[in-house]
């Protein structure tokens, strides 16, 4: 259960569950880009004062779940974690540009919903088993 904490005058837990899709539903996160990515998303969360609790890709999409606290905005957080890690996997790996052309990696869009206590493992357990199918 996520963890209740304590700011300035404020008491909160914050969870969001994330999810974004690869331009043209390409199927590209795989092997050492897969990997490479869950290390860009995590050390932009830590960058940016937040934290991922879960991540998992299947090929074309990523699923995290979020910590964060009221002063984070979901687009900042979208924005941060789409933008970067964009760049810094096409520099990475310059063959994805081969595949996805006008420099974009991920489509514009996303999902979001808000996580509760009651759904938490739930979305934990669905997060974990996006690879399982």
């Amino acid at each position: 259960m996520a963890e209740v904490k304590h700011g300035r005058g404020y008491v909160y837990s914050i969870q969001y569950h994330i999810v974004w899709c690869v331009k043209y539903r390409h199927k590209v996160l795989l092997g050492d880009i897969d990997k490479k990515l869950k290390e860009i998303l995590n050390q932009i969360a830590t960058d940016n004062g937040f934290t991922i609790s879960e991540i998992e890709s299947d090929c074309d999409h990523v699923h995290l779940l979020i910590d964060c606290n009221p002063q984070h905005s979901i687009p900042n957080i979208i924005k941060a974690l789409k933008g970067v890690s964009a760049r810094l996997l096409f520099k990475e790996f310059p063959q994805l540009k081969k595949k996805l052309w006008g420099e974009n990696l991920w489509n514009p869009s996303y999902f979001v919903a808000t996580v509760s206590e009651h759904t938490e493992a739930q979305i934990r357990q669905y997060i974990q088993n996006q690879k399982v199918r």
